[in-house]
């Protein structure tokens, strides 16, 4: 499953580095703890390595960007 979002890729990102130990699990704020409390290493690091290319920065939480 890709990212949605810009934001989403770089928590997934903070996450897996916290499960990997590359940097310490009580720094994780936000998204990025829950997301390391709740996926797999290898389902971080899928969303981690979406591009960002052509992503938008946020998505809104009520489900979706804007197409138009």
């Amino acid at each position: 499953m890709p990212a949605k979002s810009k934001a989403q890729q770089k928590a997934a990102g903070a996450a897996l580095a916290a499960k990997r130990g590359e940097t310490a699990s009580s720094a994780l704020k936000g998204a990025s703890k829950q997301m390391a409390r709740s996926m797999s290493v290898d389902e971080l690091a899928e969303l981690a390595a979406t591009p960002r290319k052509g992503k938008p920065e946020r998505v809104s939480a009520k489900g979706g960007g804007s197409r138009h």
